[in-house]
């Protein structure tokens, strides 16, 4: 399981602590929430934030942008030194042209579903993705319960990327705890984002060890 701890549930004011304490661990990626409060009801933070966790980090970013217009953003998105750049299929009118110019700026492109947009709206993109974000909760803010009727649409993704041909990973973001994350690996989820569940650990270190091995 790859693991990617959400920084928006880091503590800002010791933000290089808890960048480091990511170093050390078995985390895969660093996930960078991005939320402009239009797209999602909520305000997190930019790209100078982005641009200083990259220069203290040994880990690729995964930047997952709930912002409306992400298109307009794939330059600055690379430039702060983004490898994964992940868009709202609800956010993109021209998804394909998306996802083209996102590989195209040398990043991965990614794509998120909220909770009621089917995995069938991939249908004619899949082959062309390098991950699938399947939120199980509503996309906006940290802590919320995990929808598990997520557990079901993780299986019908896996069977869209295998009936298509898609080396497309599947990860999973809301909600994801040691139970919850190891319900959606059996389902056949490749990667987890995991916000609350890390930094409020007592050892987060060896929580996010626990969750890389499900």
């Amino acid at each position: 399981m790859i693991v990617s701890p959400s920084i928006l549930s880091a503590d800002f004011g010791r933000l290089d602590q808890d960048i480091e304490m990511i170093n050390r661990s078995q985390a895969g990626w660093i996930h960078c929430d991005v939320m402009d409060g239009v797209f999602v009801p909520n305000i997190s933070f930019g790209f100078p934030v982005i641009e200083a966790v990259a220069r203290r980090t040994s880990k690729p970013l995964d930047v997952h942008l709930m912002i409306v217009n992400p298109q307009n953003y794939i330059s600055q998105v690379r430039d702060c030194g983004a490898a994964i750049m992940n868009v709202h299929q609800e956010a993109c009118v021209h998804l394909h042209r998306t996802v083209e110019a996102i590989k195209a700026a040398g990043m991965k492109a990614a794509v998120t579903l909220n909770p009621a947009t089917p995995v069938e709206t991939l249908t004619d993109i899949v082959a062309d993705l390098d991950m699938v974000l399947l939120m199980s909760v509503n996309p906006g803010f940290g802590g919320q319960k995990f929808i598990t009727r997520t557990y079901d649409k993780i299986r019908r993704l896996r069977k869209l990327i295998d009936e298509n041909g898609s080396h497309a990973l599947i990860q999973v973001d809301g909600g994801v705890n040691l139970e919850t994350g190891l319900a959606v690996a059996q389902a056949g989820a490749d990667s987890v984002v995991a916000g609350s569940a890390v930094f409020k650990a007592s050892d987060p270190v060896d929580y996010i060890e626990k969750l890389a091995v499900l």
